[in-house]
């Protein structure tokens, strides 16, 4: 089966947002957006100031609201981070 079907990418799909730890965050999240007070419609969103990855937990203290825009910058710049770390240690693990 080639990689770019849409079977693939639809059973890819199906794997991930099935998977117990794609329930978990789904769950969280929509607790998050349900303690904030957004609408299905808001065009915001809620977001969690200390991560849950961090083990932090869904509560009206730890949930902001934001745009949307903001969400997918602040997001990007934490995985970039999480990038040059990695890279760091293998550049140092060479020497």
């Amino acid at each position: 089966m080639a990689t770019n079907s849409k079977a693939y990418n639809k059973a890819n799909y199906k794997k991930y947002w099935w998977s117990k730890k794609a329930i978990k965050k789904r769950v969280e999240q929509n607790k998050a957006r349900k303690l904030s007070g957004l609408k299905k419609w808001d065009p915001r969103e809620a977001d969690h100031k200390k991560p849950l990855s961090k083990g932090w937990k869904t509560t009206k203290k730890n949930v902001r609201i934001i745009s949307r825009k903001t969400n997918r910058r602040l997001w990007a710049k934490i995985a970039n981070k999480k990038k040059w770390k990695w890279y760091k240690k293998t550049k140092t693990k060479k020497k």
